[in-house]
């Protein structure tokens, strides 16, 4: 291991310890004074959704579906989506969407380097410095926007002083194997979101703003970025990493967030990890690590 990766591991190792607590972010890097906003909130004008796809374009293909069949009515909203040029089916499935044109929405695909690509706090970071919208959604691309969605996003927001939210419930699928018919659609041109309706989605309640549903307000995006100072965090890695970066960048915040009556949110859970090489021990162990977390928690 090279000095500068044994250093950055070190880093995120303590900076785990850190942010479970024991240290407020302040004492190392820029950080808020408070967790709500000093200005009163107006309507809801822009919002962004950032998302990451590497691999996982029969996910992806369901989450910009969503976008196009239930569009907001009243704010804009720009889908950033990064994404790296070698992941063929991506890139066909990008193109696809980049033709239509969907009122209030706003395609911004951006490729990466794979090497950025996979820590994804850099995309993140680069999406929250140069956002020009009210709030900025960071998500993952197995999630799936419904038909109330937009409208609860206006509603909440528009009255909103925290400075980061996150839906207080979703539907989330059973974890799917790799051969699931659900997984294996030919997507390449869309899906039809009708296909979700057979198969039985099961309420999931989040405590904190974490992975796939950290929603911050724009002003505090632009300033902190996505733990923009952290370097760990920020330093191009050549595999998919484990995101601890979503913990750092609530401990620099500090806050976990509120929830928010978010509706018709939905999630695929998937048992295959695109990101992961396949076939490894690393792999096969943790694929039975989610099994058995399935089964001991699945509610």
């Amino acid at each position: 291991m090279s000095t500068p990766t044994m250093v950055n591991s070190s880093l995120e190792f303590l900076l785990r310890f850190a942010a479970s607590g024991y240290m407020p972010a302040r004492w190392f890097y820029p950080a808020p004074k408070h967790q709500t906003l000093k200005n009163k909130p107006g309507p809801l004008k822009s919002f962004e959704v950032v998302s990451h796809c590497w691999q996982y374009s029969h996910l992806l293909a369901f989450q910009l579906q969503s976008l196009v069949d239930y569009p907001p009515t009243d704010f804009e909203l720009i889908y950033t989506g990064f994404y790296n040029t070698s992941d063929d089916k991506t890139v066909e499935l990008i193109a696809h969407f980049e033709q239509q044109e969907i009122k209030n929405v706003r395609w911004n695909f951006q490729p990466l380097p794979k090497n950025k690509l996979l820590r994804r706090a850099i995309g993140r970071n680069k999406a929250a410095k140069t956002t020009k919208a009210d709030w900025i959604w960071f998500t993952d691309c197995d999630v799936i926007f419904g038909k109330n969605t937009c409208s609860s996003l206006q509603k909440q927001l528009s009255k909103e002083r925290s400075i980061l939210v996150f839906p207080e419930q979703v539907l989330r699928t059973a974890l799917l194997c790799k051969d699931h018919s659900l997984l294996n659609s030919d997507n390449k041109s869309g899906v039809d979101l009708s296909v979700l309706v057979p198969w039985k989605l099961n309420k999931h309640r989040y405590e904190k703003a974490t992975g796939a549903v950290q929603i911050v307000h724009g002003d505090i995006a632009r300033k902190y970025g996505y733990c923009e100072h952290i370097s760990c965090y920020q330093t191009p890695q050549q595999r998919w990493v484990k995101t601890y970066e979503d913990r750092a960048f609530r401990w620099v915040l500090g806050t976990h967030g509120t929830p928010r009556p978010i509706e018709n949110v939905s999630v695929i859970r998937h048992e295959e990890k695109g990101r992961y090489k396949q076939n490894t021990m690393s792999a096969k162990l943790r694929k039975a690590n989610r099994r058995l977390k399935d089964k001991l928690f699945a509610r």
